[in-house]
C-alpha cells in the first residue's frame, strides 16, 4: 500500500536571524501540500542573549555547553521567544501549527549525556520518540513545530541538538509515512570548496562521502549534519536534501540529495 508523504524541514540558524529570510521560508513551508513538520533550533540567539545577561556560552568542537544558566535561557529562547514567533508566522500563512518542545505530550526524551572527556552540562541524547502521539497531531491536521529542548521525564529540560531532532523524528515517522528530510540553512547544499558557494555537490552517498571525509573536502561543522542524514536513511528514511530555503518550494533547485547508493 502506497504512504502518505511526510516532509520534515529543520532551518538553521542564520534563516531564523533573518527576518526576510525566515518570512519568505514560512511562507513556502505553509504551501507544502502534504503533512509536515518543522524543527528549529535559536543557538545564535540564545547566545546573544546570555551576553546581554552577563553569561559566557562555551562551544567545544562547535557543540554547545549547557550550564544551568545557559539551559534557562535556551528555555526561553528555544521554546518561548522563537518557537512562539514561528508558530505565529505560520498561522498567518494559514497553516495550523502548534510549538512544542519533547516534553508537550512526552513526545521526546532523552537522558542527560553521560560525562567522558568533557562535560556538556544539561545536554540530551534521545532515546525515544512518541510517534504515535505525533502521528495523531498531523491526523488532525496540525503541522508540530519543535524546539531544540527534550526531557528525561524526571523534571529535567534538555539542551537537544536540532539537527539531531530532525533526524530522530524522521526515522520514527518513517514507520507511517514516506519521510523526506530537509536540513535548511544559508548555503546552497555540501559544498566540494567551503570557499566558493557556487561549489555544490548534487548527490551524496555513502561511499563518496566516505571519501570526502578521508581527504578532508567535507568541512568539521557538516560532519554531524551528514552523519544524521546517513543514519536516518539507513532507518527508513524516504529521501534526505540539504540546501538552501528554496530547496523546499523547487524541486530543480541547487542542493545536495543523499542516498545510500
Amino acid at each position: 500500500m502506497k504512504r502518505n508523504k511526510l516532509q520534515i524541514v529543520k532551518i538553521g540558524g542564520n534563516v531564523i536571524e533573518n527576518d526576510v529570510a525566515l518570512a519568505s521560508f514560512l511562507k513556502d513551508f505553509s504551501a507544502i501540500n502534504n503533512a509536515k513538520i518543522l524543527v528549529h533550533g535559536g543557538g545564535k540567539l540564545a547566545s546573544k542573549l546570555a551576553l546581554k545577561l552577563g553569561l559566557q556560552p562555551v562551544m567545544i568542537d562547535g557543540r554547545r555547553v549547557t550550564d544551568k544558566s545557559n539551559l534557562d535561557v535556551a528555555v526561553m529562547v528555544y521554546g518561548g521567544l522563537v518557537n512562539k514567533n514561528i508558530v505565529a508566522a505560520l498561522q498567518a500563512n494559514n497553516t495550523n501549527a502548534i510549538g512544542l518542545s519533547g516534553a508537550d505530550a512526552n513526545l521526546i526524551q532523552s537522558v542527560k549525556r553521560p560525562v567522558k572527556e568533557i562535560d556538556y552540562g544539561f545536554v540530551g541524547d534521545i532515546v525515544k520518540v512518541n510517534s504515535n502521539t505525533l502521528k495523531l497531531f498531523i491526523e488532525n491536521n496540525m503541522t508540530p513545530v519543535f524546539c531544540a529542548l527534550t526531557h528525561d521525564r524526571e523534571k529535567q529540560l534538555l539542551n537537544t541538538n536540532a539537527d539531531t531532532i530532525a533526524a530522530e523524528i524522521a526515522i520514527s515517522m518513517s514507520a507511517y509515512f514516506e519521510v523526506e528530510l530537509n536540513y535548511i540553512f544559508e548555503l546552497k547544499g555540501v559544498l566540494k570548496n567551503i570557499a566558493d558557494k557556487d561549489s555544490v555537490i548534487p548527490h551524496l552517498n555513502k561511499t563518496t562521502y566516505k571519501k570526502l571525509v578521508e581527504n578532508n573536502t567535507i568541512s568539521s561543522g557538516m560532519l554531524p549534519k551528514l552523519k544524521n542524514s546517513f543514519d536516518a536513511l539507513q532507518k527508513g528514511v524516504f529521501k534526505v536534501k540539504i540546501g538552501a530555503t528554496q530547496t523546499i518550494k523547487n524541486n530543480g533547485a541547487v542542493c545536495t540529495t543523499l542516498s545510500l547508493k
